[in-house]
């Protein structure tokens, strides 16, 4: 698949109807989002490899992967209302995905990789770390994912504890639109990286 497909086709997945704050509803640009999955095919040949996207929102890494050949896809959000949308994505991109509706701190299936867009930490400090914790653990080949600017310091110091590599960490363009009630502008650009890293030990 290309990328303007794998665009085109991310676009189509439905973002939150009433995105929540308090748990950092906010969904992946699906430019963004095929360039991160796009970089997994590069690094890891998604073609036939198991996926899990932690904090899965209405589906679109998943669904992305799933295009891309990955199987099997789990999606795993804590917010039940996000999982019918999902499902329902999931069926119009004619793709076979799982979503399991768990708090990612609880959820210990592995897989051989692991996508992921999760909270930030801007609304609840450090919302981000049991993300990146679950995903170096669960992730026995590598990691995709996206996270603020800020953040590097702390996400290549887990890596380095979890002895895993860091493949390369790009920065995003990232436009935020008016999400949450205390949104004051149209549209705001935040500092965003997307992160490769290999958690498989070397040969």
């Amino acid at each position: 698949m290309r990328r303007s497909e794998l665009v085109r086709a991310l676009a189509r997945v439905p973002p939150p109807p009433s995105p929540r704050a308090e748990l950092e509803q906010v969904v992946s640009p699906p430019e963004a989002a095929a360039d991160l999955l796009m970089a997994a095919v590069q690094w890891d040949g998604l073609a036939g490899r198991s996926v899990l996207d932690l904090g899965s929102g209405t589906g679109r890494l998943a669904i992305g992967a799933a295009l891309l050949g990955a199987q099997p896809v789990v999606g795993v959000e804590v917010d039940p209302t996000l999982r019918e949308l999902a499902c329902r994505a999931a069926e119009a991109a004619d793709v076979r995905v799982e979503f399991v509706v768990a708090d990612v701190r609880s959820y210990d299936a592995p897989a051989e990789v692991v996508v992921m867009n999760p909270p930030f930490g801007a609304q609840r400090q450090h919302a981000d770390r049991p993300f990146w914790d679950r995903a170096l653990t669960l992730g026995h080949r590598s990691v995709h994912a996206f996270a603020l600017a800020d953040s590097r310091s702390f996400i290549a110091h887990r890596a380095v504890e979890r002895h895993a590599q860091v493949l390369e960490m790009h920065p995003v363009a990232w436009e935020l639109p008016r999400t949450f009630p205390h949104h004051t502008r149209r549209r705001v650009t935040i500092a965003v990286d997307r992160w490769a890293i290999r958690t498989e030990p070397p040969s």
